[in-house]
């Protein structure tokens, strides 16, 4: 009596469909979604912040003459 089994989750689910609809549910999940991505960048731009920038020069740059006479 104590756990639920897959038929009371399924049952959950199509209720909470039937009341949300798909639409609100596809929000939340990108709203979800981008949370976590701005969490991650959040924790990845902390590290990057710390390390020097790499200021290697770019091999094999072409540089259009044209655009740079316009400046």
């Amino acid at each position: 009596m104590g756990s639920l089994s897959i038929w009371h989750w399924l049952i959950v689910l199509v209720v909470v469909v039937l009341i949300f609809g798909t639409k609100k549910l596809s929000n939340v999940g990108k709203d979800l979604g981008s949370a976590v991505r701005g969490f991650k960048e959040g924790i990845n731009g902390e590290g990057e912040a710390a390390k020097p920038a790499d200021t290697k020069p770019e091999a094999g740059r072409v540089i259009d003459t044209a655009e740079r006479d316009k400046r």
